[in-house]
């Protein structure tokens, strides 16, 4: 007796090794041995011929990949928090179901978040080159590499969901003032337990923030949230830290106003159009203004398992005939 076709499953990226064992296990499985982003050509192919996709952040799933797909690929399971590089209503509109990876990513991304938000103010990156460039150290001075206390200063934290709330509570531990604006305002229990500060109009808390934390995600209505306009409302001793996504933040504006001293510096794991990062920034970053990092916010071992196994589950709950647990419905971006 023959055994039953099982689904093929493309996976676009090179993902950790024992997800791949077990997806290679559980399905017909095509993988990405050298880890090269596919092309739009090679995204159209792999969409006419899967029964399941499991794209990434670097692909660009968008109408015209999804009105070649072929009647067989039934889901679009993202390895990823986030679902902006996926046009999700174009897929649903063809009976295709989009998934994703939430919960996996908080603790992590937050970590990352508090590290950028020590790293900006203290000069931090800045004080590390020391030691391994050419210039020689001469010891310690009392007005040497002077940064900035975090202790005691206010932070404006941009989107109040899982990660902003673990950004949060992070935050209060080094003594820092949580002040949030959020779509919706958390429930009063939340709020008591961050000692946090809601505002309804973000232009307000903006201009009166000492640190400004992004963590909400790119959708679009938050394009450029962070706009030319808002962005001069910030003070100029006040730092941005972006761990979400580079599209909320308008980074042409944001580059001028920290190269004319209008804004104190920033933080930046994320960039509007990676994996391309602006000259501009790079030179602010040698000049010691911004710290620049390679969209690391959720690049831990564990977390890169804990997205694949969820990715593993969803497959398996949709070929099952059931609805998959991370399902992502257009009305919920």
């Amino acid at each position: 007796m023959s055994r039953p076709k099982r689904p093929l499953v493309v996976v676009t990226r090179k993902l950790p090794d024992s997800i791949e064992v077990r997806m290679r296990e559980l399905f017909d499985t095509r993988l990405n041995a050298d880890d090269k982003p596919m092309s739009q050509a090679e995204l159209v192919e792999a969409v006419r011929t899967a029964d399941v996709l499991v794209p990434t952040v670097t692909d660009r799933v968008d109408d015209a990949v999804i009105g070649k797909a072929g009647e067989q690929l039934k889901l679009i399971a993202n390895f990823g928090n986030g679902v902006d590089n996926i046009d999700v209503t174009a897929a649903v509109e063809r009976g295709i179901t989009v998934t994703n990876t939430p919960n996996v990513l908080t603790e992590d991304t937050a970590d990352m978040t508090m590290a950028l938000i020590l790293m900006v103010p203290r000069r931090l990156a800045e004080g590390a080159t020391v030691l391994t460039n050419e210039r020689k150290w001469t010891g310690w001075s009392p007005t040497w590499m002077l940064g900035h206390r975090i202790w005691g200063k206010r932070l404006g934290i941009i989107g109040m969901g899982r990660i902003g709330q673990a950004v949060a509570r992070r935050a209060r531990a080094f003594g820092l003032q949580i002040h949030y604006h959020n779509r919706r305002r958390v429930p009063v229990k939340i709020e008591e337990e961050l000692s946090a500060t809601y505002w309804e109009s973000l232009d307000q808390m903006l201009a009166r923030m000492d640190i400004i934390s992004v963590n909400c995600p790119h959708t679009p209505a938050t394009y450029h949230l962070l706009s030319a306009r808002r962005l001069k409302l910030i003070r100029p001793d006040t730092y941005i830290v972006n761990t979400a996504r580079g599209e909320v933040i308008d980074e042409n504006a944001l580059v001028r106003l920290i190269n004319d001293g209008e804004i104190a510096g920033a933080g930046l794991d994320v960039f509007e159009h990676e994996p391309a990062v602006s000259p501009k920034l790079v030179r602010l970053a040698r000049a010691g203004k911004v710290v620049l990092l390679p969209h690391l916010g959720s690049a831990t071992l564990e977390g890169r398992v804990d997205m694949g196994e969820r990715v593993i589950v969803n497959i398996r709950t949709f070929l099952d005939g059931h609805k998959p647990p991370d399902r992502v419905l257009p009305s919920m971006l």
